[in-house]
């Protein structure tokens, strides 16, 4: 199907990108055989870092000349094997084009390479006043270029929307080697079809972006935060709904499970008490008046009391603050210290059925001897249910998680959601779109993969 990189290729690459940008030995590239899903692993044939979209371009056209795969990466911190090189051939780590070209104060929006980090991103944009919103919890480590592929979220998205709201212009460098933009720094754009928009959250099969141009907000001056226990998912649940309906605005509403602060503490050695609480809500609001935000902090907390909290606790220090966000940040890692394997699986369904979904997760999880811990985003009813190895065998791990994950996709869309909320489809979510998706749906996708990528050589065997 796809031809091997012979030596006579793997030097037409090193001409491409220079000897020093283009790796071939099996320990170099062991970093770019895996992600963050410890589930997956696939080594490719080489490792090629360029410095500009011409370079890129140049690769994909001997790609499409010779027939050989292609898969570009941003850090390796995705979840869903979506980078991962399947077939061999070649990886293109974007980690050399990782600068901020511009931070425009007057249009407020900067223009970057699509491998800057994103927490360095929001340094570089706040040390100026503005404010760039998508937090994902990896953002020390993620790159925005994975975070325009996969569309990433995190808890402001809450108040602030997802990486696609932030997106106003890209470059990028088509299948077939063709390089297009789209966009700039614009506030409103309706020429033509939307190819930005089709490219963003494509998980990378579309095309490789080169380079983005972002919309900035006036960074808040004020933030609070709130952590608050409740008896049961449904009362907390209950809450959520309450604070939304209300129309307080709070900038993040996060939920965390009694079993995921409770690991957290043994593998952290500190952080946020379980107590005898089954759920904490971690609440934030941010503006840019005091006054309004302690107003609307006050306001929650009295709502959160009435809906049956056992305490609000204020968390109005950068310290404090911190301590509670990076319980948060690190509950993955402090999972996987316990079971090195789990299956990480972020389903999305609407904010009044995540007691529903939770209560279904925990019996599913019964059924099927498997140990689940969740947390995740209440506040736009996208939760993070993980089902961990621990010291089960492969045999019956392999197949209990199959048909938990049948059982839990199910059980989301009958609750009126669907399979993945941020972390997109990949390689471990590729079988079960059908549940989620009628079949034209998914034809239509392939069409538009086919129109754009005939020879099949960018990123393939993700998602369908």
């Amino acid at each position: 199907m796809y031809q091997k990189l012979n030596s006579k290729l793997i030097n037409k690459l090193r001409e491409i990108v220079g000897a020093q940008h283009l790796l071939t030995g099996k320990e170099q590239m062991e970093d770019y055989s895996h992600d963050e899903n410890p589930n997956f692993f696939a080594r490719p044939e080489a490792v090629a870092k360029p410095a500009s979209a011409g370079e890129i371009s140049q690769l994909l056209l001997l790609a499409n000349r010779e027939r050989f795969p292609v898969v570009a990466r941003g850090s390796g911190t995705g979840v869903t094997g979506g980078a991962l090189p399947l077939f061999g051939g070649l990886v293109i780590s974007l980690e050399r084009m990782n600068r901020i070209l511009e931070i425009d104060e007057e249009n407020m929006m900067a223009v970057v390479e699509p491998g800057i980090i994103t927490g360095e991103l929001h340094k570089a944009v706040e040390a100026k006043g503005l404010y760039y919103p998508p937090d994902p919890a990896s953002l020390e480590d993620c790159t925005l270029g994975g975070n325009l592929a996969e569309d990433a979220g995190g808890p402001r998205a809450v108040k602030y929307g997802v990486t696609r709201d932030y997106i106003s212009g890209i470059k990028a460098v088509l299948p077939t080697g063709e390089i297009i933009e789209y966009g700039g720094k614009l506030a409103k754009n309706v020429t033509g079809y939307n190819l930005l928009h089709l490219l963003v959250g494509s998980e990378g099969t579309l095309g490789v972006i080169t380079e983005i141009t972002v919309r900035l907000l006036v960074k808040p001056q004020h933030r609070v935060d709130l952590l608050v226990p409740f008896p049961s998912y449904r009362s907390a649940v209950h809450c959520v709904a309450a604070i939304i309906r209300r129309h307080f605005r709070p900038t993040a509403i996060e939920f965390m499970d009694r079993k995921c602060l409770r690991i957290s503490r043994e593998v952290l050695g500190e952080g946020i008490s379980a107590a005898d609480a089954e759920a904490h809500l971690l609440i934030e609001m941010d503006g840019m008046e005091k006054d309004d935000v302690e107003r609307r902090y006050e306001a929650i907390g009295e709502v959160c009391l009435a809906e049956g909290a056992g305490d609000v606790m204020v968390a109005d220090s950068p310290t404090y603050q911190e301590k509670i966000w990076a319980t948060r940040r690190k509950l993955r890692d402090s999972l996987r210290a316990v079971s090195p394997i789990i299956s990480a699986q972020d389903v999305v369904v609407p904010r009044m059925e995540i007691a529903a979904l939770l209560d279904g997760a925990d019996k599913i999880g019964r059924k099927h001897g498997l140990e689940i811990v969740s947390f995740g985003h209440a506040g736009d009813g996208n939760v993070h249910v993980n089902f961990l190895k621990r010291n089960l065998d492969e045999k019956s791990w392999k197949k209990a998680l199959h048909q938990a994950t049948t059982d839990l996709f199910t059980l989301s869309i009958k609750l009126g959601g669907t399979i993945s909320g941020e972390h997109g489809i990949g390689i471990s979510k590729k079988d079960y779109l059908p549940l989620a998706l009628k079949p034209a749906a998914i034809e239509s996708m392939r069409r538009i993969k086919r129109a754009l990528d005939p020879a099949n050589i960018l990123n393939p065997g993700k998602i369908f």
